[in-house]
């Protein structure tokens, strides 16, 4: 069992975004790469062991002080191996000042069949914050013919402007998950499910639904579904997907589109996510 901690703090000196904090524990380590050209700081979460299992635990907190400008994400897919009964903990603390804009988009998470998942994440934004994030979940390694089927999956965003609760969502999966994933009104055997939330700063998210349907859909895949729709301050999107390697894809594109239109930063996203 393993229990890695990762907090990481930036702040605005000399005109310039710059690393303030940083406290790291086993398996967890943070990289800091030079970003593309007039793109914003970037941070990549690492975990060494590969992979978490039954029991292990991870603290990841991420706080921006006033006008700072941070892009996170992490190396690579997160591997849920299977667990014989402990659940895998994951706390993901993001805290972003007034005037500041953090993107936390960290590639999907891959649950082996059997894994047990609780994932919490809490976003905390002061007036005048900017925030996009997500997650994509992929159920099983389908290429090996492997499905999620049971197990354990508790996934927790909770979404926080001066300190009051505006958007909370929880999706909790047990006892007859592969029932569940199948269901036409849950899952409908989906591959792969995400959501991306978008938090604008002092702009109507309203104003982002248009061009976020047109490139919804756009997507490649008819084994791709979408919506996305504005709800207490925020942009909120969903997929569902037959194959997760085009989920990731149509993600990205929305992400692009976002981080440009509200943040003002080049419609890329890092290089890790094209490895």
């Amino acid at each position: 069992m393993t229990e890695g901690v990762a907090e990481i703090g930036f702040g605005r000196r000399e005109g310039v975004t710059r690393l303030v904090h940083l406290y790291q524990r086993d398996p967890l380590r943070a990289l800091f790469p030079a970003p593309a050209a007039g793109d914003a700081v970037l941070a990549v979460l690492l975990n060494t062991s590969g992979g978490l299992v039954a029991g292990d635990r991870l603290d990841i907190g991420v706080r921006l002080a006033t006008d700072t400008v941070v892009h996170v994400t992490a190396s690579a897919a997160e591997k849920i191996y299977r667990s014989l009964g402990p659940t895998t903990e994951i706390r993901q603390s993001l805290s972003v000042a007034a005037g500041a804009a953090l993107e936390f988009l960290p590639p999907e998470t891959i649950l082996f069949d059997g894994a047990r998942l609780w994932r919490e994440t809490a976003v905390d934004l002061a007036p005048g914050a900017g925030f996009l994030g997500g997650d994509i979940l992929v159920f099983g390694r389908r290429a090996r013919g492997e499905r999620f089927t049971r197990g354990f999956l508790r996934e927790v965003w909770e979404v926080r402007r001066e300190g009051r609760l505006v958007w909370g969502d929880a999706l909790h999966l047990e006892d007859d998950i592969a029932g569940v994933i199948d269901d036409p009104a849950c899952f409908d055997g989906a591959a792969a499910f995400a959501t991306m939330i978008l938090a604008p700063s002092g702009q109507d998210p309203r104003d982002f639904l248009d061009c976020a349907r047109t490139i919804l859909s756009a997507s490649a895949s008819d084994a791709v579904r979408s919506g996305v729709t504005a709800i207490a301050g925020l942009v909120v999107a969903r997929w569902l997907a037959a194959d997760a390697a085009v989920l990731r894809h149509d993600y990205a594109d929305l992400a692009c589109h976002f981080r440009q239109a509200a943040m003002g930063l080049p419609p890329r996203l890092p290089q890790l996510w094209h490895v």
